[in-house]
């Protein structure tokens, strides 16, 4: 009988490793973003611009873990870091005024994650 279970591959994990500096991973923040790398594909979270637009207020700072989503409209700017972000998601972020960052950035400039929205 052949087996159905597939290894997960390494690869979008140590991406989002390898933007985090060693001495982060280590804080509760950013071992809740690894351990949601870590999941499988079929697990990954998706989460759509009109969710965003309902949870956060102006000036907000968002880490999403997931993909973000074009569906809606984002009535207000705000920094937000996701895993991705689809392309009409990024274009209507940056209409309404946001700030987008890599994981990479959004480490550097929010080591603790104190004061940060984690959504999905």
């Amino acid at each position: 009988m052949v087996s159905r279970r597939r290894n997960v591959k390494p690869g979008f994990r140590n991406m989002i490793l390898s933007q985090i500096p060693v001495k982060l991973r280590k804080t509760r923040f950013w071992k809740r973003v690894i351990e949601e790398a870590e999941k499988s594909r079929r697990k990954k979270r998706v989460v759509n611009l009109y969710k965003i637009n309902r949870l956060t207020n102006t000036g907000d700072i968002v880490y999403v873990v997931g993909k973000v989503l074009g569906v809606g409209e984002l009535s207000h700017p705000i920094t937000i870091s996701a895993f991705s972000f689809s392309k009409t998601a990024y274009m209507k972020i940056k209409k309404a005024g946001g700030t987008i960052l890599t994981t990479g950035e959004f480490a550097q400039k929010y080591p603790n994650g104190s004061n940060v929205k984690l959504i999905g």
